[in-house]
């Protein structure tokens, strides 16, 4: 049959669906989704992105998910991607069809098979999602999101943590648990909870009488003045940011508001006789408890008694670690999330930036003392070798650290967004220091500390470095204050100068880059202090691109976690008593050498050899190319080429991974061919200079002067930036960029299939 996808869901799966009521009766929609853009691949490419043909919704619950296929096609061709559909969006049904017949899936019972028309209709399939009535569920869904006039739209899994909050809500649940990856909006799933709750006059008589009152309660103020600016769809008197200046000025506690706004310090302070005690037990009806593993739902902490005393109010965590020791008490109290989102998915479906590991080994990263360096103060055991945990905490040696940020300062682009952690907020305030010194931007912002001592100062600075627009400061040094909750989009560059013990803090720290941003293909740790050993963690579930940089031999020094404690900030150890200031005798630090080496992961996020990745790479090879005569005639016709190269990329080896691995087969100025061709069939790899010079010897003679000075042009082009100039989309821009446009290069050359003729020819040559 001729007819085509479109024409088979216009003629034959509409009307069905609209003689049905989708898209007619109130409440019900038909759209179609893009589940995920895929993983991004560098070169603004992506990898599997995923969308839906047909979901059917009513009152704003994703109940089925329809897979279209041409009416010339079987009508259960589609079953496999409905199914994982409707597992991914979290449909009741999944239903597949070419229009002509019908096939239906109960995702919950397993039940499957043909169905006869008509097509449910919204309320019919409402009841068989939802057998028993409620209420709460009804009202709830009779409210829209708020999406400022279309300019916010719920991505699946925010859609899907929105509706098992709402459902544990519904049906009693108090304490209520969400567990997705720094960086995936859990602010915005928030605010859409409590704009439903709010419409919807939930409060805990469970008797819409009255508006709720919802409390978000934060660690830090930056993480509450985020939030409290994320809900500004909400009518100015219906919030308020609860703090000790603005108590002291009232001479009250606020009560007259719907969403409030305040951090545990706040509310322990006791600063003019307030407390959380102020308000009664049951004055708040929801509370959402931001970061809640940062010590919230511990049995010790004294933040607990806050939780405790409202308990009667229904309580969200939000959390972005999956359970484990270091955090167990949050389970324990919250409970099993409703709905998990890990940073591995977010990564796999393109919501979150890749990321690559540079990996820095140097020969200062132990220090035993020798005589002739000089001990400016404090006391040194010369028997004792000094490890990272020691070093700016204990030991001080200030060439060490100048000697590092004159390193990663020489690798990184010095005018990309970039974070620095430290071990103190004292270390900070040296490297800031180090760091303004060998600048090349001129300008005295250019690096700010932000810490726990800066206050309000480095609380400006901070909003500054959020701000896309504005490029200063450009590098931020810090302790532990920004190791959670702040939401910078255009990190390009995290660089880790103390030891992260925790496996919670690491993830913690690897989230201030995941967040997306144009033109962002990926950000860069540079990791002194061998915390790229988390990945080997059974528990690790991110999926970083290929790193770079040296396995380190010594075992990480250690920090603590992240929790209240001493120290300036959340996280950091109190300092000793007297901290030891060592100076390297002259020129000693010029003796300080770094080194690199390359780690690769896996698909599934594990890190490997470069000599198992190698392998790897080989084994799918072997099922994508036979033979290496075959190898070349792909490589030779651009169309074949492109799409071989999608099919690399989807199985996880994109342009940067091929990239690294042409140094790695010490091949740097080679063609990808010589990759694949080297892994594959043992070839020798070849310079692309020396394949372009082949390929004028071989492939010019027959051309007339004009067509051969257009040719080297483009071999010209290849010699320089590689095989991506030889794609077919490029024909147009050689021709603008040379000729001015298609009509003069056809008075030049001759006719456009020629000249496309000429093209493909000599990438034979090349590859010969």
């Amino acid at each position: 049959m001729s007819e085509t996808e479109a024409d088979t869901r216009a003629n034959r799966i509409d009307p069905v669906l609209r003689d049905a009521g989708w898209g007619v009766v109130e409440g019900s929609k038909v759209h179609r989704e893009l589940i995920c853009p895929g993983r991004i691949t560098g070169g603004g490419g992506r990898a599997n992105p995923l969308s839906a043909d047909y979901v059917l919704s009513y009152r704003d619950r994703k109940l089925a998910v329809i897979e279209a296929k041409r009416a010339g096609l079987g009508h259960t061709d589609g079953v496999g991607q409905a199914k994982d559909y409707a597992s991914r969006l979290q449909a009741r049904f999944a239903y597949a069809t070419n229009g002509i017949g019908w096939y239906g899936i109960d995702m919950h019972t397993g039940t499957e098979g043909d169905i006869a028309l008509p097509f449910p209709t919204p309320q019919q399939l409402w009841d068989r999602c939802f057998p028993e009535g409620n209420d709460w569920r009804d009202r709830f869904g009779a409210v829209p999101f708020e999406t400022g006039g279309g300019k916010w739209q719920p991505r699946y899994y925010q859609h899907n943590a929105i509706t098992a909050v709402l459902e544990a809500i519904a049906k009693g649940d108090q304490r209520i648990l969400l567990t997705l990856a720094t960086g995936t909006g859990k602010t915005s799933i928030a605010f859409q909870i409590a704009w439903k709750l709010f419409h919807a006059k939930w409060n805990l008589s469970r008797d819409p009488v009255r508006r709720p009152r919802i409390l978000f309660l934060a660690d830090r103020n930056i993480l509450a003045d985020q939030a409290y600016n994320a809900f500004s769809a909400f009518a100015p008197d219906a919030l308020c940011r609860i703090s000790p200046d603005e108590i002291r000025k009232q001479g009250k506690i606020p009560r007259n508001a719907s969403v409030f706004f305040t951090i545990f310090q706040t509310f322990m302070t006791g600063e003019g006789q307030f407390t959380f005690e102020g308000y009664e037990p049951d004055f708040f009806d929801f509370i959402v408890i931001d970061e809640c593993h940062r010590g919230g739902a511990k049995d010790e902490s004294t933040w607990r008694g806050i939780l405790e005393y409202f308990e009667p109010a229904v309580q969200l965590g939000l959390t972005a670690t999956p359970k484990r020791d270091a955090n167990a008490d949050t389970y324990a109290y919250f409970g099993e999330p409703v709905y998990t989102y890990a940073l591995k998915e977010g990564i796999g479906d393109g919501f979150l930036t890749p990321f690559k590991v540079r990996q820095m080994a140097s020969t200062l990263d132990t220090y035993t003392f020798s005589d002739d360096d000089e001990v400016v103060a404090g006391e040194i055991d010369p028997d004792k070798e000094y490890t990272e945990a020691d070093f700016n905490t204990k030991l001080i040696i200030n060439e060490r650290e100048e000697s590092r940020v004159a390193e990663f300062m020489d690798q990184i682009d010095q005018r990309q967004k970039t974070l620095v952690f430290c071990a103190t907020q004292d270390h900070a305030a040296r490297v800031r220091n180090f760091i303004n010194a060998i600048k090349d931007n001129p300008d005295p912002h250019y690096c700010e500390r932000v810490t726990a001592n800066d206050g309000k100062l480095g609380e400006q600075h901070l909003r500054e470095f959020q701000d896309n627009e504005k490029t200063l400061p450009t590098i931020l040094t810090t302790s532990h204050k920004l190791s959670t909750g702040v939401d910078a989009r255009n990190v390009r560059n995290i660089v880790l100068l103390r030891p992260i013990k925790s496996m919670i803090e690491f993830k913690q720290i690897i989230g201030r880059g995941t967040r997306t941003f144009d033109g962002k293909d990926f950000f860069t740790i540079y990791d002194f202090v061998k915390a790229y050993e988390h990945f080997n963690d059974p528990e690790w579930d991110g999926e970083p691109l290929p790193p770079e940089g040296p396995r380190r031999p010594r075992p990480p020094g250690e920090s603590d976690p992240p929790g209240p404690g001493g120290g300036g900030e959340i996280g950091e150890p109190p300092p000793p008593r007297e901290r030891i200031i060592v100076k390297l005798a002259d020129g000693k630090e010029r003796t300080i050498h770094y080194l690199r080496a390359t780690t690769y992961w896996s698909h599934d996020g594990r890190p490997i050899t470069a000599k198992e990745f190698m392998e790897q790479l080989f084994g799918d090879l072997g099922t994508m190319v036979t033979s290496e005569d075959e190898l070349r005639t792909i490589w030779s016709d651009p169309d074949r080429r492109e799409a071989f190269m999608q099919r690399l990329t989807e199985r996880g080896y994109d342009s940067e991974r091929l990239n690294d691995m042409r140094r790695l087969i010490d091949a740097p100025n080679s063609d990808i061919f010589d990759v694949l061709a080297y892994v594959r069939f043992t070839l020798a790899p070849r310079a692309r200079r020396e394949r372009a010079n082949h390929a004028r010897e071989t492939g010019l003679s027959g051309h007339e002067r004009a067509m051969r000075e257009f040719l080297d042009y483009v071999l010209c082009a290849y010699e320089r930036d590689g095989v991506e100039e030889l794609a077919s989309r490029k024909i147009a821009d050689f021709l603008r960029i040379r000729y001015g446009g298609v009509n003069d290069a056809k008075r030049a050359l001759g006719t456009v299939p020629n000249i496309r003729k000429a093209f493909i020819a000599i990438q034979s040559n090349l590859y010969e």
